[in-house]
């Protein structure tokens, strides 16, 4: 989070936001700081960092160690000011820092983030948010984009209340497109983010069940999504799935251009080739592009980066050229080749995204077994038994060979295969059981599906299908 050189804010700006406060112990050798950071192992010279409270440990523990990181000030609580431990104005005045004393330091972080936003009137400010693809679509778009313009975006997953801010700070003077993803934990947190971004273009991607345990209803993350649309005056554009059941809800009363996309919405999609594990050809205003993310969720996620480019004045050379230059995210519709192959799509899951899954593995035309393993989708709340159930339902259809289940909420997908009958599985209440199981199953030549919430980790069982082999034969005898 450091900058390269020269400051993001000064004292006297950061002494603006409201409801702050600036103490500054430097003698004035501290102007300003030229980078933001969260975590103090991530300080540096010159940096400003933000002690934020957390449900394990509280930010102002950490001011000192900041400190002797390089960290020129720090964003504290005006609650925390005067506890004698940490001692925080002592402990500035010692190390000749400087304190920016605010209300509440989660607010200030953002506050400074939409401050240092408006150095830069000539940004094309773009978001994007939905229950699933928005990293993808994010990195979609910015390999387009980025073609003909200086183009930054989240970087990782800086998504969050947090992360957002973070990843604004990444701004720079000769950038002309920023595309930032939202993310949202609880009620309220898509607005938040947008009055921090107030993006000029914003697209959702899809309204599917992923955080339903917190919003309790689709309808009710639709309208959490929308909020993405919150800071709209008039002028901006709306980008919203042409074929999503919530379309017409979102679209509605929004201020400013809708616009729906999708392939069937752009002349210039001429039609797809379907390439298995190794992506699709798309073509695109006459000329077929490779594109290697496989899977049609991942064609849907294209043809949402495709309308964001337009939005920011791609050309045709360079969608292709983007489309082309793309690889898979980690955990996120990934290929690992090898004796084994493994479709590592374990970065999250929901009943949506699983039943795709499923669908595209089901699909595939392989000479071997096909082995499907998933782990609990949490966050559904009370929806998670019935979901499981649909899950287990649709794996007992499904064109897996043998199935392996990972997790407390499996339990109801389990049920449901073993009432359907006829389909092998296993299900396992630990990592290590599951991992013992499926190291005694897997053979070279199968194809492994790993699809399961972040939570469960899947991507644990990587090294251990990368080393299945087969067995070594001496004198007529394996030997393993």
């Amino acid at each position: 989070m450091i900058a390269a050189g020269g400051l993001l804010l000064t004292l006297a700006e950061l002494g603006e936001l409201p409801g702050a406060r600036v103490i500054d112990f430097s003698g004035g050798a501290v102007r300003g700081v030229c980078g933001v950071c969260i975590d103090s192992r991530l300080a540096g010279e010159g940096s400003l960092f933000a002690a934020l409270p957390g449900a394990r440990q509280d930010g102002h523990a950490f001011v000192e160690a900041a400190f002797d990181r390089g960290a020129a000030a720090a964003m504290v609580a005006e609650a925390r000011l005067n506890d004698p431990t940490p001692g925080l104005a002592d402990l500035a005045k010692r190390r000749g820092r400087a304190l920016v004393v605010l209300p509440g330091t989660l607010r200030g972080l953002q506050d400074a983030a939409r401050l240092y936003l408006k150095k830069f009137p000539r940004l094309l400010k773009m978001a994007v948010s939905g229950s699933a693809g928005k990293s993808t679509v994010k990195e979609i778009a910015a390999a387009i984009i980025g073609r003909e313009k200086e183009t930054v975006y989240n970087p990782g997953n800086l998504n969050s209340e947090t992360g957002l801010p973070l990843a604004v700070f990444e701004v720079r003077t000769g950038h002309e497109a920023g595309i930032f993803e939202m993310g949202m934990n609880r009620p309220g947190e898509i607005a938040e983010l947008a009055s921090v971004l107030e993006p000029r273009v914003a697209l959702i991607t899809n309204i599917g069940s992923a955080h339903i345990g917190i919003l309790g209803s689709r309808e009710g993350i639709a309208k959490e999504k929308k909020n993405i649309f919150s800071r709209f005056s008039g002028t901006e554009t709306a980008l919203v799935p042409a074929d999503d059941e919530f379309r017409d809800f979102l679209a509605e009363g929004v201020r400013g251009t809708v616009k729906f996309y999708g392939a069937a919405a752009c002349a210039e999609w001429g039609g797809v080739r379907d390439l298995g594990l190794e992506g699709s050809e798309i073509r695109w205003a006459g000329e077929w592009a490779r594109f290697r993310l496989p899977g049609r969720h991942n064609l849907k996620n294209a043809a949402a980066a495709i309308a964001l480019a337009r939005e920011a004045g791609a050309g045709d050379r360079a969608i292709r050229q983007g489309l082309e230059s793309v690889r898979p995210l980690f955990g996120r519709s990934e290929i690992v080749w090898g004796p084994v192959t493994v479709i590592r799509d374990c970065y999250n899951a929901s009943p949506e995204s699983a039943a795709e899954a499923l669908a595209f593995c089901d699909g595939l035309d392989w000479p071997g077994r096909k082995i499907y393993v998933l782990a609990s989708m949490l966050e559904l709340g009370d929806q998670a038994p019935a979901s499981h159930e649909r899950l287990g339902r649709a794996l007992a259809a499904s064109a897996a060979d043998r199935v392996f289940l990972l997790g407390e909420e499996m339990g109801a997908a389990a049920e449901a295969l073993l009432e359907a009958g006829g389909k092998d599985f296993y299900h396992a209440g630990t990592m290590e059981a599951l991992a013992g199981a499926l190291e005694a199953y897997a053979r070279p030549g199968d194809l492994v599906l790993l699809k399961g919430s972040r939570g469960k980790a899947l991507e644990r069982l990587s090294g251990l299908l990368a080393a299945i082999r087969e067995p070594a034969v001496q004198g007529g005898v394996h030997v393993s």
